[in-house]
């Protein structure tokens, strides 16, 4: 069972260096690597990245090599020119196709079931056990994923606005819907976010998507065939859209391809989305290895 990692985003709104190989653990440890070792604990198998070429060569000195000598690894690299026959990269556009381009990288890698995570999120414990046992249950039905739900206060940065793909759940605990709603910050009250120039209150015990997914191999085909049909849609001009997997995957239980179980998860989300979070996410992983969450070092660091 893989844990693919991705890990191509270029990180604008952190500013210089590439947030995913930031150091906050006490002896140098990157987020991915907690994500890693949560992941091995729970039962996975193999980590398969999910990178850029360019970042080749420093994702491997930084912490692919370290890793590589605890499990077994793979990579995936996402590039622009990456595209269905018949299409070609749009001038001017620079940052990657998004989310469902980079799973799909890993169609010729991935065989088995697997979980998807960012590179520079911190999900805890919790959720990849629950992942690891539901996608080992699956009984090799089609159509039949999971997903980790957090909880909307605990996925908030106390340094700006987050995105997060908030949650419409059933009354079986399926997902039914999510809505990528842009610029939710901390209030008093809890949440809210900016919508025509008011702050509009939103639930805090609200479920969101992390991009923690648990999914099957014969996903790649509806990646696929979703990635023509964004191409097909492109306006002239557009260097910026992204091809998501929240969207590919709200739009597989719209009509009725999937069945997402929500994972309830309580741990608390840490990540580095503006440069600002960076001390409160180092305290917070001292505060792990302090409590005895973690080793002293992980792999060797």
């Amino acid at each position: 069972m893989d844990l693919v990692i991705m890990a191509a985003g270029i990180g604008s709104r952190f500013g210089s260096g590439i947030k995913q190989l930031t150091p906050v653990g006490p002896s140098g440890e990157v987020i991915l690597e907690y994500s890693v070792h949560d992941a091995l604990e729970a039962g996975f198998d193999r980590v398969v990245f999910v990178t850029r070429k360019d970042l080749e060569k420093t994702f491997h000195e930084i912490v692919g090599d370290r890793i590589a000598k605890v499990c077994p690894t793979a990579y995936a690299f996402q590039e622009l020119d990456d595209l269905p026959d018949g299409f070609a990269c749009p001038e001017g556009r620079t940052k990657p196709w998004g989310t469902g381009q980079a799973i799909l990288c890993c169609r010729d890698i991935v065989k088995g079931p697997f979980a998807i995570i960012n590179a520079d999120d911190y999900y805890g414990k919790e959720a990849f056990k629950l992942m690891h046992d539901y996608l080992a249950g699956n009984d090799g039905s089609k159509g039949h994923y999971c997903m980790a739900g957090f909880i909307l206060g605990n996925t908030l940065s106390d340094n700006g606005a987050v995105t997060r793909g908030v949650c419409r759940v059933d009354e079986n605990g399926n997902l039914a819907g999510v809505n990528e709603t842009h610029g939710i910050v901390k209030t008093e009250d809890g949440a809210a976010y900016e919508k025509d120039g008011e702050m509009v209150p939103i639930d805090a015990g609200s479920h969101v998507s992390m991009n923690l997914w648990g999914l099957t191999p014969e996903f790649f085909e509806q990646l696929e065939k979703g990635f023509v049909a964004f191409l097909e849609n492109l306006k002239p001009g557009d260097v910026k859209s992204e091809y998501l997997l929240p969207t590919v995957i709200d739009g597989m239980i719209q009509s009725g391809e999937a069945a997402v179980k929500v994972l309830e998860t309580h741990d608390k989300w840490f990540g580095v989305t503006y440069a600002e979070d960076k001390q409160t996410v180092v305290d917070a992983f001292a505060a792990l290895h302090k409590d005895g969450v973690y080793p002293e070092t992980l792999f060797g660091a």
